[in-house]
């Protein structure tokens, strides 16, 4: 009985060496991608059990906030829109997949979430996107996202910000294969209970891609990050320029780490969310004929 992989990749970074995968392993059809595990020297048959993937997101930014002790943003916004353009023209994500909120308040990115744990299936891949303020405490140790009607701290009145703990809970509980999460916001590396970056370059491709994963890459740590983020254009140019036919996010994320570093304040972190159902694999961007 075949194993069958439901994604593809032909380059995997190991130690600043690039592995190639025998070109002969690989069967490739429109949109669905068969892999036979079960015997290394023989080429993959044709298979009715081949699953077409789908690929979601779910886009945030928020720039214009209703208390006005709270600082409005000025690139949320145009940063949410370059990066639905990135995703619909150059990579597998079909527009109807796609879900932008511009300005959510806190209930409505409740309700965009709980609609993705009632539709997706272990047959999707996910990337949640945000850029917007973010806030740690360090007293509780809890980091937050400040939604649209998020009220100033100086009111003591947290209610209506959204708990990073609530975020891993959502991306724990939607049923997808692989879910990726890019946070453009102070504190954002507060998503990570452990940092945990670059632990699966060792394995097989396929490998990486059977397993399932809940990975996040974030513009900082601990730490205040620049309105004009230096991380997003990173980001945006590696996803514009890549040539690459596939590419993992870990391999994204290598790209674009030293340059950042040596051209902003922040440290870019890439790890698992913890306690979210990680089994060490990793989300494969595959890129539109």
């Amino acid at each position: 009985m075949k194993t069958h992989v439901k994604s593809i990749t032909i380059i995997v970074c190991l130690c600043c060496t690039i592995c190639t995968i025998n070109a002969q392993d690989i069967t490739v059809r429109t949109g669905k991608f068969e892999l036979d595990l079960t015997k290394e020297d023989e080429r993959p048959t044709t298979s009715d059990e081949v699953v077409e993937e789908r690929y979601h997101a779910l886009l945030i930014g928020i720039r214009d906030y209703d208390d006005p002790n709270i600082n409005d943003l000025t690139n949320p916004l145009s940063d949410l829109q370059s990066m639905y353009s990135v995703l619909t023209e150059k990579y597998t994500f079909k527009k109807e997949n796609v879900r932008t909120l511009e300005n959510p308040t806190r209930e409505e990115m409740i309700v965009a979430l709980d609609r993705l744990s009632s539709e997706l299936t272990d047959n999707d891949n996910l990337l949640i996107f945000y850029a917007g303020h973010g806030y740690f405490n360090d007293k509780t140790n809890q980091g937050y996202w400040l939604p649209s009607d998020a009220q100033n701290i100086e009111s003591g009145n947290t209610s209506r910000w959204f708990r990073n703990t609530t975020l891993v809970d959502y991306i724990g509980a939607i049923p997808t294969k692989h879910t990726l999460l890019i946070s453009d916001a102070c504190f954002s590396g507060s998503i990570f209970k452990s940092r945990a970056a670059f632990n699966n370059a060792s394995l097989a491709y396929a490998k990486l891609y059977r397993l399932k994963s809940r990975k996040a890459m974030t513009s900082g740590s601990i730490e205040t990050v620049s309105d004009n983020s230096v991380f997003l254009k990173y980001l945006l140019s590696r996803l514009t320029d890549n040539e690459n036919k596939y590419a993992t996010s870990e391999e994204l994320f290598s790209s674009i780490r030293i340059a950042v570093m040596n051209n902003s304040s922040s440290s870019p972190l890439f790890g698992e969310i913890q306690n979210a159902g990680d089994e060490g694999g990793d989300f494969l961007f595959v890129k539109r004929d």
